[in-house]
């Protein structure tokens, strides 16, 4: 096994929640801002911090349209995402292979442990990093390396899981090997960073950690 160590991203990785995080951000800037955002605008900032993201519409109003997503985003979110393709059987046999997982999430730990508990796969996780419990958000490695002291990992054992740039470059800042999926839709800034591994099927990552 080349990676004890698994450290996955939450949405667009483990849950499909794309459509989830689009449908609240249109809501709320055509309620705050009166503007109709195209969806390949929403997407180029998946998997940074909410707040970062509604600053740039709205620096003044950045709060009051962060309360408005978040009650939106709630309202919906149970019939709004769906476990990513194979990932349950992916998961299943990476924890037959003695690896120690965690989560590395841009979203808050309230629902990002609400999502992990609506699909069952929160038995796979020995840690949840959210964004509560860092100062600094990716892509700064501190997330990363949040985890790692948690698992008791050294980065050379580790390896990341990400759909978004963001998710790459944390996992670089910190020193640990990358893996982008190419089932989220944030894959626009593909040539920013580049990753150690491109996978097209949860399986494949499996593939990867055994070596």
């Amino acid at each position: 096994m080349v990676y004890k160590y698994i450290l996955f991203d939450l949405d667009g990785t483990l849950l499909d929640t794309n459509q989830l995080i689009i449908d609240s951000f249109k809501h709320t800037y055509k309620l705050h801002i009166h503007r109709e955002i195209e969806e390949k605008e929403i997407i180029q900032y998946f998997g940074e911090p909410l707040i970062t993201t509604l600053r740039r519409y709205s620096p003044d109003k950045a709060e009051e349209l962060y309360d408005t997503f978040i009650k939106y985003n709630e309202s919906i979110h149970d019939n709004s995402v769906s476990l990513c393709c194979n990932i349950q059987a992916a998961l299943e046999q990476l924890k037959e292979m003695g690896c120690i997982m965690a989560v590395v999430t841009s979203k808050r730990s309230r629902m990002a442990y609400r999502g992990l508990e609506l699909f069952d796969i929160l038995k796979y996780f020995s840690a949840v990093i959210s964004v509560d419990d860092t100062t600094n958000h990716k892509p700064h490695p501190e997330p990363v390396l949040k985890a790692l002291k948690k698992l008791g990992a050294q980065a050379d054992e580790a390896i990341m899981i990400g759909d978004s740039v963001f998710d790459i470059q944390c996992a670089h800042n910190a020193g640990v090997k990358a893996i982008k999926v190419s089932w989220g839709v944030a894959l626009g800034h593909q040539d920013e960073e580049t990753p150690d591994y491109m996978v097209n099927d949860a399986l494949e990552i499996v593939d990867i950690v055994r070596g």
